[in-house]
C-alpha cells in the first residue's frame, strides 16, 4: 500500500468527545471519514451538517465500509460495541477506560489478538506535550504526585451526565494511573484508597497512595466536583524535581548541582493531543496493512487493560473501606 493511501474510518458515538474524533479525522491527510453513527439521531444530524459527513443508521453497515473505527460511547457499552467490530476484522480505537470492567476489557483484548487487528485505547494524556517531556526523564522516578480536578459535567437529557456511569477513578483518575504505570514501570506492592459519591451515584472524589515493588510511590487525587479545574503532575527524582501543568503546557525543572539549585522553566510546544492520538492510530493501521503483522498503537489494548485493572482494584478497596466503617451514600445523581 502506498503511504499516501487514506485509511477509511468511521466514528461510533459523536457526542462531546466523538464529535472531535469526526472533526479531526475529517481534517487528516491520512484518513477518509466514511460516516458516523450515534444512538441520538439529533446529535448525528448536527455533526453531519457541521462537517458534511454521512450518517449511518446501523453500526454494522458503517463498519462494512470502513477499515478502522473510533468508538466514543459510554464505557458501559464499549465491549458490546467493540468486540463485534474486532470480530469483523476492523481496527478500533476505543475511548478510555477500555471497558467498564476488567472482564469486558479482557474480552476486547482477546478479540483483537484473535483477529490480528489493532486495538488502541484513548488515553490521550500520553500524547500531551508534558508527557513527551516526562517520558524522556522517567529514569529514577521515586515519587509522583498527581491532581486531576474537573467541574461536575452538565446534564444530558435521558442519559447519565458524561462519565458518571462509572466512578471518577475510571472517568478521570485512570489517565494518571496510566501515566504513573508508564513512568514507574514496576509492579504495585500495595495501595490505600478513599473516596465518596457527592453528586452522582458513584465516587466523585478519590485519593489514592500507591507503593511499587521498586520502592517508588505515587499519590493521586481526582475530583469531578471541583470549581477550579486542574491537571498537574509532579515527579520527584534523586537531585531533580519536575512539575508539569497539562492544562497550560508548561512546567519547571529544579535540579541540584555543585553550586546549589538550578531552575529551568519549560514552555512546551502546543499540540492537539487528540489529533496526535488519532494520527498514531491511523499510522498503526497503515503499518499493519503494509506489514501483514499487527503494529501496535502507542497505547494498546494491554496498556488500557492494565490501567483498568488497577482502577478497578482501587474502586473495590474504596467500597470495602466505606462498608467497613458503615458509610452509606444515597443515590442522588445520574
Amino acid at each position: 500500500m502506498k503511504n499516501t493511501e487514506k485509511i477509511k474510518v468511521g466514528v461510533v458515538g459523536v457526542g462531546a468527545l466523538g464529535r472531535h474524533h469526526a472533526r479531526l479525522y475529517n481534517l487528516s491527510e491520512n484518513a477518509e471519514v466514511v460516516g458516523i453513527y450515534d444512538v441520538s439521531k439529533e446529535t448525528a444530524q448536527k455533526v453531519s451538517e457541521e462537517f458534511g459527513l454521512t450518517i449511518y443508521e446501523d453500526i454494522e453497515e458503517l463498519a462494512k465500509n470502513c477499515e478502522a473505527l473510533s468508538v466514543a460511547v459510554p464505557a458501559t457499552m464499549h465491549s458490546k460495541i467493540t468486540v463485534p467490530l474486532l470480530d469483523m476484522g476492523k481496527h478500533v480505537l476505543v475511548e478510555k477506560p477500555i471497558a467498564a470492567t476488567y472482564e469486558q476489557g479482557k474480552e476486547m483484548v482477546d478479540a483483537a489478538e484473535r483477529n490480528n487487528v489493532v486495538l488502541a485505547v484513548g488515553h490521550v494524556e500520553r500524547f500531551n506535550p508534558a508527557m513527551d517531556f516526562l517520558e524522556k526523564h522517567a529514569a529514577d522516578t521515586r515519587f509522583i504526585e498527581a491532581h486531576r480536578l474537573a467541574k461536575y459535567p452538565p446534564a444530558r437529557p435521558g442519559q447519565h451526565r458524561r462519565g458518571t456511569e462509572v466512578s471518577v477513578v475510571l472517568d478521570l483518575m485512570i489517565h494518571d494511573i496510566d501515566l504513573v504505570l508508564k513512568m514507574v514501570d514496576a509492579e504495585v506492592e500495595r495501595f490505600d484508597a478513599v473516596g465518596i459519591p457527592v453528586l452522582s451515584s458513584s465516587e466523585d472524589i478519590v485519593s489514592v497512595r500507591i507503593k511499587f515493588k521498586n520502592g517508588s510511590c505515587a499519590n493521586m487525587t481526582a475530583s469531578r466536583v471541583s470549581e477550579d479545574p486542574q491537571r498537574r503532575f509532579r515527579v520527584f527524582q534523586e537531585n531533580t524535581y519536575i512539575s508539569m501543568d497539562y492544562g497550560s503546557h508548561s512546567g519547571m525543572v529544579l535540579k541540584k548541582n555543585r553550586v546549589g539549585l538550578a531552575r529551568k522553566d519549560i514552555s512546551l510546544d502546543e499540540k492537539n493531543a487528540l489529533a496526535a492520538e488519532l494520527e498514531n492510530f491511523v499510522s498503526a493501521v497503515k503499518a499493519t496493512k503494509e506489514s501483514g503483522k499487527v503494529v501496535q498503537a502507542k497505547v494498546d489494548g494491554n496498556d488500557g487493560l492494565n490501567a483498568l485493572k488497577l482502577a478497578e482494584d482501587i474502586v473495590k478497596e474504596i467500597r470495602r473501606y466505606n462498608d467497613e466503617y458503615g458509610f452509606k451514600f444515597s443515590k442522588i445523581g445520574s
